[in-house]
């Protein structure tokens, strides 16, 4: 790929961004499953169980990449981008609120699927999957609003000397 190819020319926002593909490809792994009972295509509540496991499976790993890409986002590019927009309010701030809201989505889920048994019913089974598809929802919508709002406002705010400050701050990976 040629870099006029790419979408921001500050490579930090690239890092950040291709971070960003790499999540929505995590995110099809888990959401796949999550598809299942809002499709109808849970039938019986071993196939729910089973569902559910792959879900608890696929999020946990995922939990590991989308939090360092959120710390490194709070740590460093959004202080910096703040000192230009203002941090205390506005599209910071609420970007920042949707990283605690993804979080909870997620955590409440692993915590309320812990015990899946067979025993539950498929409409208890439906509904703890909400939490895990309002996670999906909530992060889809948030990534584009970060990559069309935060990171366009920062292609034209930030300076030569906080470009390359970031960049050495947002390269490393999100993979173990």
């Amino acid at each position: 790929m040629q870099a006029n190819e790419f979408k921001y020319k500050i490579k930090a926002l690239r890092i950040l961004e291709n971070e960003h593909h790499y999540i929505r490809h995590l995110m099809n792994e888990w959401f796949q499953f999550v598809l299942k009972f809002e499709n109808g295509d849970v039938y019986s509540r071993l196939e729910g169980m089973m569902a559910i496991k792959e879900i608890r499976e696929k999020l946990k790993a995922f939990r590991a990449p989308l939090k360092k890409h959120q710390v490194k986002e709070e740590k460093y590019f959004f202080p910096m981008l703040g000192v230009y927009i203002g941090y205390e309010q506005g599209p910071i701030l609420s970007i920042e609120e949707e990283h605690a809201e993804i979080d909870a989505y997620i955590d409440h889920f692993l915590h309320h699927s812990e015990q899946v048994s067979t025993e539950m019913d498929i409409g208890t089974m439906h509904d703890m999957v909400k939490d895990a598809m309002e996670a999906y929802e909530v992060l889809m919508v948030h990534m584009v609003k970060e990559e069309a709002v935060l990171f366009d406002m920062a292609e034209k705010m930030l300076k030569k000397i906080d470009e390359e400050v970031l960049l050495e701050q947002v390269n490393t990976l999100i993979v173990d």
